[in-house]
């Protein structure tokens, strides 16, 4: 972002203004609102980096509870089908490599629950129980 994007924009946003009259220059407006978006995304980033922590869940103590971190294998109590998902950051999330947001309504009914606890949770087609088969530090 900050080693291409932004020059990038301030480039065209120099171009825009040679050609002339700013008040009715699409390039221009254009220009400086991508500047805008640009700059405003290399804060978030900026903020997300310097409060960033490293979890290694391999070093976790949690005495068999679901904590941040951990790989919990699930069963859903009604149809049986097994599933494993490991509880990361929001910006880690990806569902199809078994990851989800520890903000995400599973991770927070499973957070501090054991390996053999049954858990309700609550999903968009009504509520799911799952069991917990087993909690991992890996």
């Amino acid at each position: 972002m900050k080693s291409v994007e932004r020059p990038a924009v301030i480039q065209a946003i120099a171009e825009a203004r040679a050609q002339g009259d700013l008040s009715e220059n699409a390039e221009y407006d254009a220009a400086k609102e991508k500047q805008g978006f640009i700059e405003g995304r290399i804060a978030d980033l900026e903020g997300k980096l310097a409060n960033a922590q490293i979890i290694d869940p391999t070093l976790l103590d949690a005495e068999g509870r679901i904590v941040f971190g951990a790989t919990v294998e699930l069963e859903e109590v009604n149809t049986g089908n097994a599933v494993t998902y490991q509880i990361v950051g929001e910006d880690e999330a990806d569902i199809k490599e078994g990851k989800i947001s520890v903000s995400s309504p599973i991770a927070r009914a499973l957070i501090g629950k054991y390996a053999g606890d049954n858990v309700d949770v609550q999903a968009p087609g009504g509520i799911r129980q799952y069991e917990v088969l087993d909690v991992i530090y890996k």
